[in-house]
């Protein structure tokens, strides 16, 4: 059974199921105050009755009584101790009461009794004779007016429930649309998706942000991160392809020539060692570099953490010495501690990218500046290098894009740090900037939001 089907019949069955003890309890309350009060009316009669009846009783015969106390519907009559009763007397709808026998009652009874499939009001009330014996007055009285309202009330209430059904199912169904209609949009975005092999969205309606939209909210987000993953595994496949060619070529070429000539010339043999040396160790960095672009943020597990900015550079500029030898210069605006919110390896990897360019390409002194301008914390570190074209400038953060291939090649780049190095400042929330000027060098500045302490 459909979703929309169960929905609509479960609140229809519900609803009806709640209607109907609702009617049974109205009726049932209904019914018992409307016999109750025919009972305390009957009673109040009878006690009017057996107070006039025994004042009356020696001035007028009793039949002339009984009889002149006859209810509309029903039997009046007097019944001794001994079971013995005068005749009774009936009004004209109710002559088999007569038929019925007669019991003495030593207290006062008021009760509903059940005669025939009709219903009666009886009411028996001990009274004192002309000649001193006790006897009981007895009055059976029809309830059918009562019955015949409780009967019309049944009947109204019987069709009430089924009027009510129908607004009820008209509901139903239209709330089962409504909370099946964005699980029938995304069931057929899905089948759109996998005939067509296109990544589709729902289109989000409305402001209510209910569950459906936050259902709806998450398809959309979960659609968007299988979008970038498979073009990031459909670049990862392309680039890799593309660009570790080149390095298994010279691989193969040189490995060739150590096949053919390499122990009879040592000068080739230390040559060809050190290039396919040189070109597996730029293959390992293209390959690491080209699986952590491969991964979406989300997958790099970023831990945000307050940081004293200033230990930070030094550890890292410590670390850049003793792998490289470099001469760099680390200049603070001034003692002050400095505090950002980042992730403390992915920063120290931005910083390894940047000065890592600076090193290939400028023989100089790298400097390394720390300040603050109002909120703001920035890096700047600095090479008087080779320098970057202007009309370079917007192209550097494209993947496998290289200023000078030539000379990049000969420096060991793959085209892939300052792709990698925009990928970790959107991952840890930091701005890169980027001047140089040809032939003069090169600024990256890192800016990221001051935390005070």
């Amino acid at each position: 059974m459909k979703l929309r089907n169960k929905i609509n019949l479960y609140t229809a069955f519900l609803f009806a199921l709640l209607l109907l003890i609702i009617n049974i309890t109205v009726y049932y309350s209904f019914s018992q105050l409307v016999l109750n009060s025919e009972l305390n009316t009957a009673h109040d009669e009878m006690k009017n009755i057996s107070m006039n009846l025994g004042k009356s009783l020696g001035t007028i015969s009793e039949d002339t009584l009984l009889r002149s106390y006859v209810p509309i519907n029903g039997m009046i009559q007097i019944v001794t101790k001994d079971q013995n009763s005068s005749s009774p007397y009936t009004s004209s709808g109710a002559h088999d009461l007569s038929k019925r026998k007669s019991v003495f009652h030593s207290n006062e009874v008021s009760k509903t009794l059940e005669y025939q499939d009709r219903l009666f009001s009886f009411e028996s009330m001990p009274i004192l004779l002309q000649d001193g014996s006790i006897a009981n007055l007895q009055i059976t009285k029809s309830m059918e007016t009562a019955t015949n309202n409780l009967s019309t009330l049944r009947l109204v209430l019987i069709m009430v429930t089924l009027l009510a059904l129908i607004p009820v199912l008209i509901s139903s169904r239209i709330l089962s649309d409504l909370i099946t209609k964005p699980v029938t949009s995304m069931i057929r975005t899905m089948k759109d998706i996998r005939q067509s092999g296109a990544f589709k969205r729902l289109k989000l309606e409305g402001s209510s942000k209910d569950e459906l939209f936050q259902m709806g909210q998450t398809f959309n987000h979960m659609i968007d991160l299988l979008e970038v993953n498979f073009e990031k595994q459909k670049q990862f496949v392309s680039n890799a392809s593309h660009e570790l060619k080149t390095p298994l070529t010279i691989i193969e070429s040189y490995a060739s020539l150590l096949k053919r000539r390499g122990l009879k010339e040592p000068k080739l043999f230390s040559e060809s060692i050190e290039a396919i040396h040189s070109e597996a160790i730029r293959m390992k960095e293209m390959t690491e570099q080209l699986l952590m672009l491969a991964r979406h943020h989300e997958q790099w597990n970023i831990e945000l953490n307050q940081l004293n900015i200033s230990q930070l550079i030094t550890q890292t500029i410590k670390a850049f010495n003793n792998a490289y030898h470099c001469d760099i210069k680390f200049i603070q605006e001034n003692d002050t501690p400095l505090f950002i919110e980042t992730d403390e390896k992915k920063l120290k990897q931005l910083l390894f990218i940047f000065l890592d360019n600076a090193r290939k390409y400028s023989d100089g002194t790298i400097s390394v500046e720390l300040g603050h301008d109002q909120d703001e914390v920035y890096i700047k570190i600095i090479d008087h290098g080779i320098g970057i074209p202007e009309i370079d400038l917007p192209k550097v953060f494209d993947r496998f894009y290289r200023v000078d291939k030539a000379r990049s090649r000969k420096q060991g780049g793959s085209g892939l740090g300052l792709s990698l190095a925009k990928e970790i400042a959107d991952a840890i929330g930091v701005i890169i900037q980027l001047d140089s000027v040809l032939g003069a060098g090169t600024i990256v500045t890192i800016l990221s939001k001051k935390i005070e302490k």
